[in-house]
């Protein structure tokens, strides 16, 4: 097994370490919040300055937090290093990224991931990777450990286009599922009635079949998936709509609701959709 290394350890990052850790694979961290860099470290995980690693997953907020700690790294990686950078970022960010890392030796994978911290912590999630094959077979030890699934959707940035059409899909599911449902509650008919009818028929969705069961419903809101997060991916997909030209109605009406609710960027992101259904879910 290679070294490994890991930078950004919130939930996402923070449950991958600790599978990780749980496979016998001791990885070297590092986050700037001191109390994640305890957590990790109290798991039994290794603190360092920088984790130059041959295989360092990133699990960073945005572009500019994954700018920051390439910068950083590119020091004192060893020519040959993978970054499997598992953020959900701008695709044309993800492709400078990967030119930058080619120059220095070293393979960049734009590598997103779904399954939320629960799918990382049980080493079920779905990672979808853009970049070089090569790269991929050189990391795929590491990153087996942590997915159910990897997919290698073509060059780099793809994995990044694959997430944000994933996620917008995703926030309009949400939406659409909270209107629908919501219609089927003042028509007497309630989401414990209709879900087994959805569930079952060609209504279905990820909304319908998990988000609203698991975290809505039940009054848990504890994905780890911030309503901030599924915003920023939302703004990332309209940007990368208007930058390739692709009309969208449908989704951009949806993105509009999620901009527009008063439901804060800390907050679990499906507490937006039992907003829009107006009552407690069930």
């Amino acid at each position: 097994m290679r070294m490994a290394g890991v930078i950004g350890l919130g939930a996402m990052g923070g449950a991958m370490v600790e599978r990780l850790l749980g496979q016998g694979v001791v990885p070297a961290v590092w986050d700037s919040a001191p109390q994640a860099l305890a957590r990790a470290v109290a798991a039994g995980a290794r603190a360092v300055e920088l984790p130059a690693a041959d295989i360092v997953l990133l699990s960073l907020p945005h572009d500019g937090a994954v700018a920051t700690a390439l910068a950083a790294l590119w020091p004192v990686l060893p020519v040959g290093a993978v970054i499997v950078d598992t953020s959900t970022i701008s695709p044309i960010a993800a492709r400078g990224f990967a030119a930058e890392a080619a120059a220095r030796g070293v393979a960049y994978l734009d590598a997103p991931v779904s399954g939320g911290p629960a799918g990382a912590a049980a080493g079920s999630l779905t990672m979808m990777i853009g970049g070089a094959a090569a790269a991929l077979e050189k990391a795929r030890p590491v990153l087996a450990l942590l997915t159910g699934r990897i997919v290698h959707v073509g060059d780099s940035g793809a994995g990044q286009v694959a997430k944000l059409v994933n996620n917008l899909l995703l926030a309009t599911h949400l939406v659409c599922a909270a209107e629908a449902l919501r219609l089927g509650r003042m028509a007497g008919l309630g989401p414990a009635a209709l879900l087994p009818v959805l569930d079952a028929a060609t209504g279905r969705s990820a909304a319908t079949e998990v988000n609203w069961p698991r975290w809505i419903a039940s009054g848990t809101f504890d994905s780890g998936f911030s309503a901030g997060l599924m915003r920023k991916d939302a703004r990332l997909a309209l940007e990368l709509a208007a930058a390739v030209g692709a009309p969208l109605s449908a989704c951009a009406a949806a993105v509009a609701a999620w901009t527009a609710s008063t439901v804060p960027d800390d907050a679990e992101f499906n507490h937006v959709a039992a907003t829009i259904f107006g009552a407690n879910g069930a």
